[in-house]
């Protein structure tokens, strides 16, 4: 079962696309985050969910989010795939333990070997303050994203 809003988020670390080790912990104080699972790279339904995501960063950026994937796949995969598809944001490697992460967070489906797409908007504390998951094959929408990161912002205005 997926972790829940308004819980503290699992901290991690995973390496980038380019080897560096991303903890989430990092962010804390400084940037909000955009957890992004998805299944695997080069795969046509997750090429299209992050070709769109990267066509639309100002969203994240304007907000003062940070964008994050994650997969199971290896690194070099990941750099391969980001390079091929010009994404300008981290793509984590949930590689081994094979979907620690995505088992920590509950979207990892054993019987598929990889995570759901799930995402997980992660307040400036550390706090999942959004989330949400579509079925297999089904790419999530844009505005589901927006309307996170507006709720995020309606929060931050709040002093929430």
């Amino acid at each position: 079962m997926a972790l829940e809003n308004d819980t503290q988020a699992p901290d991690f670390e995973l390496p980038n696309q380019f080897g560096e080790p991303i903890r989430l912990s990092d962010f804390r104080g400084r940037k909000a985050v955009a957890l992004v699972f998805f299944p695997l790279a080069f795969s046509g339904t997750c090429t299209g969910e992050l070709c769109e995501l990267r066509d639309n960063l100002a969203l994240f950026a304007d907000a003062d989010v940070e964008l994050i994937g994650v997969s199971v796949d290896s690194k070099w995969a990941l750099r391969a795939w980001a390079e091929e598809q010009g994404y300008g944001f981290h793509l984590l490697a949930d590689f081994w333990p094979h979907g620690a992460v995505a088992k920590d967070y509950g979207v990892f489906l054993d019987e598929n070997g990889f995570a759901n797409r799930a995402t997980f908007v992660i307040d400036e504390q550390g706090v999942i303050r959004a989330s949400f998951i579509s079925a297999p094959g089904e790419a999530r929408p844009l505005e589901a994203y927006r309307s996170a990161v507006e709720q995020l912002a309606a929060r931050r205005a709040l002093g929430a």
